[in-house]
């Protein structure tokens, strides 16, 4: 009727709730037949009042009963063990959910930031093109108006040239004599 259960920490926590549900079942059949011993041995006690059991049946009833404490004692004792057990594995289960949590939330805060990159990536590459925009918008004011100015100074030089080399042109009198058209004799 002894039976031997080992400890085998490699159990799942669904293998150690069976395991314990199954000890204590065993437990409460043993508690049930020490219970109907007992009433069977008040009856007999007390329907019989000159009824002295045998010595040799006491002494066997005894080290069944000491033999019965000891498996409970032993049940009792790996019942502890399995529900230390479960006890374990329920918090390593309740720490690796907080970790997983943890990892999501951190997960999804990584994913917004990557989703955010590009934006701001535009907006710094905005904040450090805008003087370099400023600077060559100036440099193409200036030009113009280098260029414009580079015009005018090469129009007055034009104009320079022209008068110092005496270039001369018919001039039209106002007088009465305009200027003289040459002919061709009688052709």
């Amino acid at each position: 009727m002894t039976q031997s259960v080992t400890h085998s920490p490699s159990l799942n926590p669904s293998d150690l709730q069976l395991e314990v549900a199954r000890l204590q079942d065993e437990l409460q059949m043993r508690d049930q037949l020490v219970q109907q011993l007992s009433q069977e041995l008040f009856r007999l006690v007390k329907g019989n009042a000159g009824f002295m059991p045998a010595p040799e049946v006491s002494e066997r009833h005894m080290a069944e009963m000491r033999a019965l404490r000891e498996q409970l004692q032993g049940v009792e004792q790996q019942v502890m063990f399995y529900q230390e057990q479960i006890a374990s594995r329920d918090t390593e289960v309740y720490q690796l959910r907080q970790s997983v949590k943890e990892l999501t939330d951190r997960s999804r805060m990584l994913e917004q930031v990557v989703q955010e990159l590009p934006h701001v990536y535009r907006e710094k590459f905005a904040e450090r093109m805008a003087p370099i925009k400023e600077k060559i918008a100036m440099l193409q004011r200036e030009n113009r108006q280098l260029h414009a100015e580079l015009q005018s100074v090469s129009y007055r030089l034009a104009v320079r040239n022209r008068r110092t080399t005496h270039i001369d042109l018919p001039s039209f009198s106002q007088g009465g004599t305009g200027p003289s058209i040459p002919t061709f004799g009688n052709a």
